[in-house]
């Protein structure tokens, strides 16, 4: 499956990780050098096409992660931290023989990335994590509120609202219209237990790799506050903080050029 794209094209792809068919999206590059994007709860690999267009000079690639987007909803809930790990796994040997890679992880993604370098180090060469903490304690418990479908986009947007979501634009990225109406691609029973998985302390993770990590933060942000994030970088060595005075927690979104700006000089240092 193809998309235009400013700069070439999108291209769709599938993978096999144990019992669940993951789909990616391939935004191209001439590189060997792999960046691999990781969306946050209720969202999909499309969120970073904006993001993705910009690096010319990487191989981009997006994940739909289990339960979200176009990759199938984990069996028997399966929305463990090692069901997520094992998926970026078989990425890496099965779609990239291998190859080690940089990620960049928002929210969900962030602590799937950096639990990932901790476990496999010879698989990352840096990673950039988008405000998300060590210390995490959340409620997606209004995903099983929302509705199978809706008969508008208006609508489905009012049912956001209605159970207290916040980031209406962000989360209504993800959704798609059929027959039956308006809807989620996420697996809105998932979610709930997703989160309840990445709740905790997680100190261990993120002080066992070594590689560079740029830790993205929106001092505007209901995720993560300013003092952890301070914390996460002092106690850390080879790790930077880049702060958004005025975002919240979707700095990708919200300021787009800027996080691009931030990316960029990151990864230029390591060259």
């Amino acid at each position: 499956m193809l998309y235009p794209q400013e700069k070439g094209t999108i291209t769709r792809k599938f993978f096999q990780s144990g019992n669940v068919k993951l789909s990616y999206l391939d935004f191209g590059g001439d590189s060997q050098r792999v960046l691999l994007l990781l969306h946050g709860h209720m969202n999909d690999a499309r969120t970073f096409t904006g993001f993705a267009s910009r690096f010319t000079d990487w191989r981009v690639i997006g994940l739909d992660q289990r339960g979200h987007g176009w990759s199938e909803h984990a069996p028997d809930t399966d929305y463990s931290r090692e069901g997520y790990l094992n998926d970026i796994l078989a990425f890496v040997q099965t779609v990239l023989d291998g190859a080690p890679v940089t990620i960049v992880g928002h929210s969900l993604g962030g602590v799937n990335a950096y639990q990932f370098a901790a476990r496999y180090p010879e698989l990352v060469d840096a990673v950039i994590v988008e405000d998300i903490g060590v210390e995490i304690k959340a409620d997606l418990s209004f995903a099983e509120k929302l509705p199978h479908r809706s008969p508008s986009l208006h609508d489905l947007r009012k049912s956001l609202e209605k159970v207290g979501v916040r980031a209406v634009d962000y989360f209504s990225e993800s959704v798609f219209e059929d027959e039956q109406g308006w809807g989620f691609r996420s697996d809105l029973k998932g979610m709930p237990i997703s989160q309840r998985h990445i709740d905790g302390e997680w100190w261990s993770d993120w002080l066992a790799s070594s590689c560079p990590i740029l830790l993205i933060h929106g001092k505007k942000s209901f995720v993560l506050d300013e003092s952890q994030a301070e914390r996460m970088v002092t106690q850390r060595p080879n790790t930077k903080l880049a702060s958004f005075a005025e975002c919240g927690h979707d700095i990708h979104s919200t300021d787009p050029d800027g996080y691009y700006q931030a990316v960029r000089s990151f990864l230029d240092e390591l060259k």
